[in-house]
């Protein structure tokens, strides 16, 4: 879900061309599945659309490919920095820390709950995604200009 309303949200400033979005997890137990259908029903009443979106694990290579890769959770972050070779070019956050309040945190996994927890879900990444908005932004903004 966050991949796709951080891809949404720069579609809607036009910046959608200057970024690579992927979205993977620290464990895929279905890889290749597409996303949960709960999340897709959220996300088609806000009129983005999860129909490209396949479960698929963090991998090495990620760690170079992008610049940010954000965690959900406090877990996640923490395998994610035990499994990052040592010259990740990436940078490592927890997603919810980039809410603009700070209360956030952690964003819960939505999986073995009800339809309201992704609803749930989907208003906490907004508000993190709210807050990383500006940060990328810039980095998009020193980049084309070849800082």
């Amino acid at each position: 879900m966050a991949a796709a309303l951080l891809a949404d949200a720069l579609r809607r400033r036009g910046l959608q061309r200057s970024v690579l979005i992927d979205s993977a997890g620290t464990h895929a137990s279905q890889p290749g599945h597409p996303a949960d259908g709960r999340a897709r029903q959220v996300c088609a009443r806000e009129r983005i659309s999860l129909s490209r979106s396949r479960a698929r694990q963090v991998t090495e290579a990620d760690f170079n490919r992008f610049d940010y890769i954000l965690a959900a959770d406090t877990s996640c972050l923490d395998w994610l920095r035990a499994s990052a070779p040592p010259a990740c070019r990436a940078g490592l956050s927890l997603l919810g820390d980039w809410a603009e309040d700070g209360t956030v945190g952690d964003i819960p996994d939505p999986y073995y709950g009800s339809l309201a927890g992704f609803e749930d879900v989907l208003v906490l990444l907004r508000r993190a995604l709210d807050g990383f908005l500006p940060q990328l932004a810039q980095r998009i903004a020193q980049t084309s200009r070849g800082g």
